[in-house]
């Protein structure tokens, strides 16, 4: 078989007729800004001061740099993967032919609750933010009018979706930026810090130590890490409604690494060097605290209206990628067939209306089983991130020795570079870092709930299908 018609035969996997069809409306710019501003969330805005707190000022730049490499590498296995098969499902889709069904079942499960659980608390989370300026107004009527917003943008086109994705990251991106800029003129004493007579320069990294606490603090954190670097792989997803994902995939991939380290470990860099640990630890938003030292004029209002950006970005990238998982599950049989149906607009209504569905249910969990449903759920989406990353490399490694049995290596359109050697350190990282959270007590519960729950998935999937 060609190369060209291998990609063409699994470029529009739709396993039932008369179902519809994706639109690839998605241009390169779309994804790159989709990969890019996927990354950058509140996981960087809110829980940066409390990585730094937990692995000191260099163990956190460490950890950030590390987490860089590591998403990298899943990324290379990934562009591989989705330049030959340009698919809708993505890594749920390679995990079912190239690993086992019943993987794919457990990873298209996982990820679909790690956006599910982070949809409903970021609506409610967009809802607190507008407090500050609206306090009369009860949380649940902002959360309700975004939830709206968000699930409007998604129903109408992809292209919306895909444009409303590229200005809420547009923001981000130029927030970090000038943060880096600001945050680096104040550390040479280029811009006075409000209190301080002379400039910091970089005396607080070591202040209390590089590492206050012991080598397993660096352990602990890699999933937090790996967590607020998840997004990246969104890639993967929109390049079945990507206009030209043989270029456009890998063009992203190139440009995500080197965005990466210059985003996050430069902004940890200028945390770490304008706040001392101790205020890293117990502030709530680094990024206010820090502008607040410089002396920026409604900052507190600035990066309040930033996060907020940040949240409606992260629902708005959610529910597309919670709904196209749904349609995947659909698609491969492993739901009702009723899921499957895409519309005129090459919309998957039917699996956004359950995504958005499982939502409302996560977020009204919050609130009346929070010790019990909900820290489940909580546990299970952090625990998610690497072990739908994890399928990835090991996906390339069976689809590679797949594609050699009649093709040529110089065939593929894009190669994972020292393939298999770089995709098994992904996996050793991966599992190192899945390893950690053992380490980490607040942590903990992700390998409590998360190992069962993949084994349920199993047992079900075998029980219903009598395969695994």
């Amino acid at each position: 078989m060609e190369a060209k018609d291998f990609k063409q035969e699994h470029s529009q996997n739709h396993n039932f007729e008369n179902e519809g069809q994706f639109h690839r409306k998605m241009t390169s710019r779309h994804l790159f800004m989709l990969s890019l501003g996927g990354v950058i969330g509140t996981g960087l805005f809110l829980s940066s001061g409390y990585t730094i707190a937990q692995a000191g000022p260099l163990g956190a730049v460490l950890s950030y740099l590390v987490g860089a490499v590591v998403v990298y590498l899943v990324m290379l296995s990934l562009g591989e993967l989705a330049v030959a098969m340009p698919v809708t499902g993505s890594f749920h889709t390679y995990a079912t032919k190239f690993i086992s069904p019943g993987t794919g079942f457990a990873v298209a499960w996982l990820y679909w609750i790690c956006w599910t659980v982070a949809l409903g608390t970021e609506f409610l989370g967009a809802g607190m933010l507008m407090q500050r300026w609206f306090p009369a107004v009860p949380p649940w009527i902002f959360a309700t009018i975004f939830a709206s917003v968000i699930f409007g943008i998604n129903a109408l086109s992809v292209r919306l979706f895909a444009e409303a994705e590229f200005y809420f990251s547009s923001i981000k991106v130029i927030t970090i930026i000038v943060f880096i800029v600001l945050g680096t003129a104040a550390i040479f004493g280029l811009i006075p810090m409000q209190g301080d007579q002379s400039a910091p320069y970089f005396r607080n990294l070591t202040a209390h130590g590089a590492f206050p606490r012991d080598w397993t603090a660096l352990l602990s954190i890699m999933l937090a890490v790996n967590y607020a670097f998840s997004g990246t792989e969104l890639i993967g997803i929109a390049a079945g409604e990507t206009d030209n994902p043989t270029e456009a995939v890998p063009q992203a991939i190139k440009t995500t690494i080197g965005r990466l380290v210059i985003f996050f470990v430069l902004t940890i860099i200028v945390l770490a060097a304008l706040l001392p640990v101790k205020e890293a630890g117990v502030t709530q938003a680094p990024f206010v605290a820090v502008f607040d030292k410089i002396g920026l004029p409604f900052a507190a209002d600035i990066m309040n209206f930033v996060i907020l950006t940040a949240i409606l970005s992260a629902g708005n990238s959610g529910l597309y990628a919670s709904s196209r998982m749904l349609w995947s599950l659909a698609n491969e049989g492993m739901i009702s067939q009723k899921v499957v149906k895409i519309n005129q607009h090459g919309v998957p209504m039917r699996a956004l209306l359950l995504s958005m569905l499982g939502a409302v249910l996560a977020l009204f969990s919050s609130f009346y089983a929070a010790d019990t449903v909900f820290l489940a759920l909580v546990s299970i989406a952090g625990f998610a991130v690497v072990v739908v990353w994890l399928s990835i490399p090991i996906a390339q490694i069976r689809f590679r020795r797949e594609w050699l049995k009649e093709h040529k290596e110089e065939d593929l359109a894009f190669k994972t570079p020292f393939s298999p050697l770089l995709p098994y350190l992904t996996i050793f990282l991966l599992a190192l870092s899945v390893i950690g959270i053992a380490w980490d007590p607040s942590q903990r519960a992700g390998l409590y709930f998360g190992v069962p729950f993949v084994i349920l998935c199993y047992l079900y999937y075998y029980i219903r299908h009598r395969k695994f």
